[in-house]
């Protein structure tokens, strides 16, 4: 057990001050005010991903009535934010409830061991300009998302040395990068290639989205009349309540009818695509996926901009496979060749389970993967530590809010008991496994094998239903014969200072 000097030990610590580590400590601050806590930031601001990202365009691919906190309603026009006003929002919402005072930036977590005899953790971090600082906490929470800062995914690209121009992963985007005029390619068709492809596509000469495969593009006005039809007319935090509950719902619908009537959702999706490009143009090769709604997230274009582009000549969608990348641009398995004087590689991203964070117990190492999850926030075997991890077929901050309203009822029940420590166990033999995630997009695909298990029931199992969610985290029995709730011998923490 490490000597801490006082201003390094809490009761809780949070790791990342992004959308889920403003929102956690919101949360612990409003139902445990007397708990002392600390946020670790790895990077110099506020706002994790919505403040690291900066490429062309960038907004939400989720109404802010949803991808919004529950308890700070979104008052803005749009509801599909772009990426500084989410940052804005998050920004302001640790400043108005002084949760900025307690971030400490400049701190990247990169090891937690467990003290059962102390029933604590002492978290390692490093600093920026070398060393180390080590902290206590009774209970540890990891809300620094699932990918990789520091690292893009980028594909081995034959010939990319010999291109002549600027190659660039949308994750580490140039200030100021000059693109007017110029032949852009943007390689993917994801999320962040239909965000960057209209965005680039006012400017420059020609945008160009090459694609190996098709992905649902589904376009949605970036205002919700509704919402802003009710916030005229009713109290703001009800306005909001009702707004965000009537997305909530009609995205349930709407990911329920595509695993119950996939084809004839397929249908509807190319439909729409094919009303926006007109009936010459080929959707069947373009727009047409090879799997089932939603067994990759829907990408959303804010009032068609991606279709407006390609309709008035300024972008255009080629699928086709890379043969390899040329001086000139890039060329392809058809023998045809793309011109370029600049080529994103909007690829993907790379996983990164607990930001990278090492665990052990009492000094043994816990390799998590051949973990379980419980509630898809917590871990077998594996006390006072819980993350943060939203749904994959919704808003993320649906599922953070939730994890962290249960967190505190934990917290909560450990003080009305005076035991110290929660733990989840798996006490059926036999049970059987699944991936973490029921996703068949590349960039999960590649990283499973570095996360968690779930099981085949709960509260193992992850249900990715809301409704489900707000029944068992908000409102459950928190009496679990999963959930071991111990350690209640007092113990005295050596400190420094």
């Amino acid at each position: 057990m490490a000597v801490v000097e006082k201003e390094r030990h809490f009761d809780v610590l949070i790791v990342g001050a992004g959308l889920s580590g403003v929102g956690a400590a919101w949360h612990l601050s409003s139902t445990h005010p007397r708990k002392t806590y600390a946020i670790l930031e790895a990077r110099s601001a506020i706002g994790g991903t919505w403040d690291l990202v900066r490429y062309p365009g960038l907004r939400s691919d989720s109404d802010m009535y949803t991808l919004g906190y529950s308890f700070r309603p979104w008052k803005e026009a749009k509801a599909i934010a772009d990426g500084p006003a989410i940052r804005s929002y998050v920004a302001d919402t640790a400043k108005d409830a002084g949760i900025d005072r307690h971030i400490r930036f400049g701190r990247r977590v990169v090891s937690a061991d467990w003290s059962s005899e102390h029933a604590l953790w002492t978290v390692t971090t490093s600093l920026p300009e070398g060393g180390a600082e080590t902290y206590t906490c009774g209970f540890l929470m990891m809300c620094s998302g699932y990918y990789r800062y520091d690292a893009g995914h980028t594909p081995d690209f034959p010939g990319s040395s010999d291109f002549r121009g600027r190659i660039i992963h949308p994750q580490f985007w140039p200030e100021n990068l000059d693109y007017a005029g110029k032949n852009v390619v943007v390689i993917g068709s994801g999320a962040t290639a239909v965000t960057i492809v209209p965005e680039m596509a006012r400017t420059a000469a020609h945008v160009t989205m090459l694609q190996r495969s098709p992905t649902y593009v589904v376009s949605r006005p970036s205002s919700d009349p509704i919402a802003n039809a009710l916030r005229k007319l009713l109290p703001t935090r009800l306005a909001y309540s009702l707004a965000r509950w009537k997305n909530v719902l009609m995205g349930m619908y709407m990911f329920r009818a595509s695993r119950k009537q996939p084809e004839k959702v397929k249908s509807m999706l190319i439909n729409l695509v094919r009303k926006e490009l007109g009936e010459g143009y080929d959707v069947e090769t373009h727009f047409t996926p090879r799997y089932n709604p939603w067994a990759q997230r829907l990408c959303l274009v804010p009032d068609g901009d991606l279709f407006a582009s390609i309709r008035e000549g300024r972008a255009s969608v080629v699928t086709s496979e890379i043969e390899s990348f040329t001086p000139e641009g890039v060329r392809l398995k058809t023998g045809q060749t793309l011109p370029a004087d600049i080529i994103v590689t909007a690829t993907g991203l790379e996983l990164l389970f607990l930001g990278g964070m090492q665990v052990s117990l009492d000094g043994r190492p816990v390799d998590m993967t051949k973990t379980l999850t419980y509630k898809g926030m917590m871990y077998e075997g594996v006390p006072n530590l819980a993350s943060v991890f939203g749904y994959t077929n919704a808003s993320w901050t649906l599922k953070a809010d939730l994890t962290c309203e249960h967190v505190c009822r934990l917290l909560r029940r450990m003080d009305q008991t005076g035991l110290r420590q929660v733990t989840p166990r798996n006490r059926e033999a036999g049970m059987g496994e699944e991936p973490w995630l029921d996703f068949s997009s590349g960039y999960v695909q590649r990283s499973l094998e570095r996360f968690p298990k779930q099981g085949e029931k709960r509260p193992w199992k992850l249900h990715q239903n809301y409704i489900l969610d707000i029944m068992t985290l908000r409102h459950g029995a928190l009496e679990d014969p999963a959930l071991e709730f111990s350690n209640p011998e007092p113990s005295a923490l050596r400190l420094a200072g």
